[in-house]
């Protein structure tokens, strides 16, 4: 019970934040045993760039299936902080519902598709950890990013009231901003591969007032391989 109330005291009484030179000497090992903590990082990250392709897979547009295509080039400043360029190109094409409603009504949806975007985002990676599956360890990294966007679309805002115009699509261009999260699996030091989630928010107008903007949303997840350098 002594040694117990001991332990208790020790650790209490010691400092509550570890750097990757941390370790622990526990009681009831070996005395040459040593418990590293999970702060201890394999894969640094502080002055590395990286670059990454993707396939992107659009989850917003109703009346559309939208896959794409990604490429991202940034540098981590520090082992937190990095900032990333990226170019999204997006291949819409008419899905199933699109052509029931067009079939039955004999009219044409509201439909407005991005075809491409670009933006400078700051990368903020916070949380890292590893799993151990099927006797291999994996490590991860789990990262948020924000940052201003150009988008390029194209809507028939304009014409979808217009029977003679069906099916005309007039070009558009916006400013807005970029949100995305995900998680990046290390192979080793240079490969890696990554799961995200993304948000492209814009403000655009409706069919029902053109000269009225509001704000827009569109969602993707992406699946993408890289490599460190």
């Amino acid at each position: 019970m002594k040694k117990l109330i001991l332990i208790f005291i020790l650790v209490l009484s010691s400092n509550a934040w570890s750097d990757e030179s941390d370790l622990y000497d526990f009681l009831w090992l070996d005395p040459d045993k040593q418990v590293y903590v999970l702060q201890n990082k394999v894969y640094e990250k502080k002055g590395t760039f990286y670059f990454d392709v993707g396939l992107v897979k659009g989850m917003s547009n109703d009346f559309q299936d939208v896959i794409g295509f990604q490429g991202r080039l940034g540098y981590f400043l520090k082992e937190e902080w990095a900032v990333e360029a990226l170019f999204n190109k997006y291949s819409p094409s008419n899905n199933r519902t699109y052509d029931n409603l067009k079939a039955l009504n004999n009219g044409e949806p509201f439909v407005r598709r991005i075809l491409q975007s670009q933006a400078l985002l700051l990368v903020w990676s916070p949380f890292y950890g590893k799993i151990n599956t099927f006797n291999k360890i994996f490590y991860f990294d789990w990262s948020f990013a924000i940052g201003p966007a150009l988008i390029k679309s194209e809507s028939n805002v304009n014409t979808v009231a217009n029977v003679a115009l069906s099916g005309v699509y007039e070009d558009e261009s916006y400013t807005g901003a970029i949100f995305k999260t995900g998680l990046k699996f290390y192979i080793n030091k240079r490969f890696h591969v990554g799961l995200e989630f993304m948000n492209t928010h814009y403000y655009a107008p409706g069919p029902q007032n053109t000269s009225k903007d509001i704000l827009r949303a569109d969602s993707d997840v992406l699946l993408s391989v890289g490599i460190s350098f």
